[in-house]
């Protein structure tokens, strides 16, 4: 089995909590290892070295949640109903919200979409998960400041009566953040409600349902440091409530009649969250992601965005020393943003930076349009770009060597030779082991490598 070896990581604030993974070295086709620069958190963040060691605790008692007697299933149905306080208390919930597990962002949005009494408004710039999800209402094209955006969004409000506006908490491709409070505003006077897609604004700033007055959130526990398979839909319960329920299956019941002469079986359903969770819960997911808010709580007001917030200094004022370099914005008076920065490269694919980043200098990005077409489509153009995204993870040494590599690729090219294999950028020959737990062989016993 090819060695994935340790190194000791550059931390900048001591005082952020400890990932797993912050000591990853990783080959180079250009040949040795070097610790990993993970700039793709946006995509996915690496566990909580506390979380991780919380689930492992858990996994001697896990069982079924509700109904059993044991001392484990009830030990693990107060890890689910409990942890639905500590989410509650991360976002900031009113007293009378309720909090539903699901499995990220994407399923907390389609659940809330099936409970909607009305036609849904959102923007342009959204993610997938919000465009998507519900396929009545309108989408606004975002003007090119946040007060044109919010004097278009005012007018369509009184132009057409919708139930809810939907919003993202901050892009996912550029990190604005937009004004949630005024948003909300707007749409309470127009009678709507809000949801906010927090799966990019949650891992990096304070949200709080109560003091912004929106309705609904949703975010995604391996967006939190929490990659369990867990998110959550946090909000108010009477739409919740009185929606069919979003799987039909055990648990979400209170009772369930004799099948009746039509083929029907007659059911009481129950309220929300439980009208929603049919089936067995994730417990160790629901774990993991109820530790994440609990551990973040503390950093999430103060230590965190001033990290952040010198890192994206850093990273602006060195991606404006290199030839060719173009970051995408949204609104150029958007008054904050989350470490997340996409760019494109004058006369080089995005997939070809990325592809050369990981091969020859051990950094991890993502490009394409980071299901967010429209949005990309028009900052960027039909080939997508290169995102570079951080949070407790991200170093100086990181953004230093992300501008490093990427004047290094402008100024000489890449040293080792690319191309499209499989639609997907990828060096030519790769001789890294992209498989080193041997999950792809025959009997899934690893091979033998070497570094």
């Amino acid at each position: 089995m090819t060695a994935v070896l340790p190194c000791a990581p550059t931390t900048d604030l001591p005082d952020l909590p400890e990932l797993v993974g912050a000591d990853l070295r990783v080959p180079l086709v250009t040949g040795g290892w070097v610790r990993a620069a993970n700039l793709d958190l946006a995509a996915s963040a690496p566990a909580l070295r506390a979380v991780a060691d919380h689930v492992a605790e858990l996994l001697p008692l896990h069982a079924s949640v509700h109904r059993g007697a044991g001392y484990a299933s009830q030990v693990c149905t107060a890890v689910v109903e409990r942890g639905r306080d500590a989410v509650a208390a991360f976002v900031g919930a009113r007293e009378d919200d309720v909090v539903v597990w699901t499995r990220n962002t994407t399923d907390a949005l389609n659940l809330l979409a099936a409970c909607v009494p009305g036609p849904v408004l959102r923007l342009d710039l959204e993610h997938h998960a919000t465009l998507l999800a519900w396929r009545s209402g309108r989408v606004l094209q975002t003007a090119p400041t946040v007060e044109q955006t919010l004097d278009g969004l005012a007018r369509a409000l009184v132009e057409e009566r919708f139930a809810l506006v939907a919003v993202t908490g901050a892009s996912n491709v550029t990190g604005e953040v937009p004004p949630l409070r005024r948003i909300v505003e707007l749409a309470h006077a127009a009678g709507a409600r809000v949801v906010v897609d927090a799966a990019q604004l949650a891992p990096h700033r304070r949200v709080d349902l109560a003091a912004t007055g929106a309705d609904y959130l949703a975010l995604s526990g391996h967006k939190l440091y929490a990659p369990y398979g867990a998110g959550a839909l946090v909000g108010r319960r009477d739409w919740l409530d009185a929606a069919e329920p979003y799987l039909a299956g055990g648990g979400a019941v209170t009772a369930v009649g004799a099948v009746d002469a039509t083929g029907d079986t007659p059911a009481t359903w129950a309220p929300a969250p439980h009208r929603h969770e049919a089936g067995t819960p994730n417990v160790l997911g629901v774990a993991a992601l109820a530790r994440a808010c609990r551990v973040l709580d503390g950093v999430v007001d103060t230590i965190a965005p001033a990290h952040e917030r010198a890192l994206l200094a850093r990273l602006g004022e060195g991606l404006a020393t290199v030839a060719g370099v173009r970051p995408l914005r949204i609104w150029p008076d958007a008054a904050d943003r989350v470490a997340v920065v996409s760019f494109t490269v004058d006369g080089v694919a995005p997939g070809l930076v990325a592809a050369y980043l990981s091969a020859e200098h051990g950094i991890a990005v993502r490009d394409g349009k980071f299901c967010a077409h429209p949005l990309v489509d028009r900052a960027a153009g039909a080939g997508g770009a290169v995102r570079a995204s951080f949070g407790l993870a991200g170093t100086t040494e990181d953004v230093d060597r992300l501008v490093g590599a990427l004047r290094e690729l402008v100024e000489r090219g890449p040293r080792w030779d690319y191309a499209v294999v499989d639609g997907r950028w990828a060096p030519t020959p790769d001789p890294r082991d992209l498989d080193p737990l041997g999950v792809g062989r025959a009997g899934g016993t690893p091979s033998c490598g070497s570094r």
